[in-house]
């Protein structure tokens, strides 16, 4: 009875189950794998470049300390001299690091999204500021635009590897200060639910982009309860002083509170000394000076101390997004704030590549391992960037994305268990069928141990021939295309995107 039918479910279960294989399982290594192996800086060394930052700060001081900061500094111990440098004692650089953050979430639109900052788990995402965008049907570089933008950001929505996303370009074809501004925010609204990031061009724009945000979580004051914006401020320009702009900025998020990563980003050689050493010397006093800024301001505020070295070709003064100095001094930098207890932010793999070629796999790949292996918390610049920052690509995001895979997966590491270890599986395959393929411990570790790339091919070489010899930049290109075809995300309601367009000068 119904004898054809067991068959069909039989021969239907297999398909499904070699569909599946083909796919792979469940990505065995999420992001947030621990980091913090990698330690390029012995116990010596972190404290004598600490030791050097706090003299830095307490007797070379901050310049152009605006004057409502130099108040705030001063009331907690700082000292204004005749010169107007303000010098921040090593105590009160204690109090402010004692008194930080070290754990705090970034939240997503979609909860599910969130990730936690801090401790030893290590997320890659992105950030720049490119100008210029690698056209996807052309391969050639063109002036970013507010569609690349919204863009970029729908497509890095699809990509697990990715995050959390910072506005990856500049929409070079909006002038006026705050529609920028605005503008930006809401590409990133209508198009990931992922936590984001953006910057403020001027503290004036702040209060009312913080408008749009509650609009679009349901109600004044909705935001404020679960920031899942993040700002990224400059507040401190290299060598050693203050930039005003960037000071009123952080005061006006830390008054929403919005958790803000301070960046420094000095550069070896040019505001910053070419010896290793003596930069991150520098450009840690520089971050402390941020994070003692939030201090003052507002204890415990959520910051992100990213201390960003970036380095430049001393040959010819350009900047050099990519290369062994760069992998290692962000690897230090991220051991130097671990060491600190702070939640640490780095910039890796924004390669000098104008194209994805062999360059860009090797100073991607480099920089961004380096960076997870030292336990840098927040890996910036990490996804789609190129030409030493001055380009974003969309067939770079979904290499990109591939490329961090594997990265976590190193994270990950080798588990050493009674199970993993598998004596008695060993001894059945040797005494049994002389292999491991079939085995129960290959089929477990298959489904665990083991993560299958969507793009890089393990064909052999006339099976590849066989399927059009395609390289992997175009296998990504094709990808990009197909999930720019197909997602479409609208995470707005008509009913907020009409309110918000009666409200603000919305060009999307």
């Amino acid at each position: 009875m119904g004898m054809t039918e067991p068959k069909k479910t039989s021969r239907g279960g297999r398909k499904a189950r070699h569909r599946a294989r083909a796919a792979g399982p469940a990505n065995p290594c999420p992001p947030g794998q621990p980091g913090g192996q990698y330690k390029p800086l012995d116990e010596r060394g972190l404290r004598e470049i600490y030791d050097t930052a706090l003299r830095l700060l307490s007797e070379l001081g901050m310049g152009e300390v605006p004057d409502r900061l130099a108040r705030d500094l001063v009331r907690h111990g700082a000292e204004q001299g005749a010169d107007d440098r303000v010098r921040i004692p090593q105590s009160l650089v204690e109090a402010a690091i004692a008194g930080a953050a070290k754990q705090f979430p970034l939240y997503g639109r979609d909860p599910a999204r969130d990730i936690m900052v801090g401790g030893r788990a290590v997320h890659f995402g992105t950030g720049g500021a490119a100008v210029q965008t690698l056209d996807l049907e052309t391969g050639r570089y063109r002036p970013s635009t507010l569609r690349d933008l919204a863009d970029f950001t729908r497509l890095q929505d699809r990509l697990e590897n990715v995050s959390w996303f910072t506005r990856c370009c500049v929409a070079t074809d909006v002038e006026d200060v705050f529609e920028l501004d605005v503008n930006t925010v809401f590409a990133l609204l209508q198009n990931t639910t992922k936590p984001v990031a953006t910057s403020f061009t001027v503290a004036e724009s702040v209060a009312p982009i913080v408008q749009m945000l509650d609009i679009a979580q349901g109600g004044e004051g909705m935001f404020s309860e679960r920031p899942f914006v993040k700002a990224h401020i400059s507040p401190v320009i290299s060598p050693m002083r203050f930039g005003e702009d960037a000071v009123d900025v952080v005061y006006e998020c830390i008054a929403h509170n919005i958790p803000i990563s301070n960046i420094t980003a000095a550069q070896s050689g040019a505001t910053a000394p070419a010896t290793p050493a003596g930069f991150l010397a520098q450009s840690l006093a520089e971050t402390l000076a941020s994070l003692v800024m939030v201090h003052v301001i507002k204890p415990g505020h959520p910051m992100v101390f990213s201390n960003w070295p970036l380095v430049i070709d001393l040959r010819s003064g350009a900047f050099s997004g990519g290369g062994g100095e760069t992998a290692l001094m962000n690897a230090a930098s991220a051991q130097l704030s671990n060491w600190l207890g702070l939640p640490s932010g780095v910039a890796c793999s924004m390669t000098d590549a104008k194209a994805p070629d062999a360059q860009y796999g090797v100073e991607k790949a480099m920089t961004a391992l380096a960076a997870g292996l030292a336990g840098g918390n927040l890996v910036y610049e990490s996804s789609g960037m190129m030409a030493a920052l001055l380009g974003a690509s969309f067939e770079a995001f979904v290499l990109d994305n591939e490329m961090l895979g594997s990265v976590y997966r190193v994270l990950r590491g080798v588990e050493v268990t009674p199970e993993a270890l598998g004596f008695d599986a060993i001894c059945d395959s040797v005494l049994g069928e002389g292999h491991f393929l079939g085995s129960a411990q290959t089929h477990a570790a298959m489904e665990r141990d083991y993560l299958y790339p969507a793009l890089a091919d393990r064909d052999t070489p006339r099976e590849w021939e066989d399927k059009g010899a395609l390289d992997m930049r175009t296998r990504a290109k094709h990808t990009a295309q197909q999930i720019l075809s197909e997602h479409h995300p609208a995470y707005l309601t008509p009913d907020v995107v009409a309110n918000l367009r009666a409200r603000f000068p919305i060009r999307l």
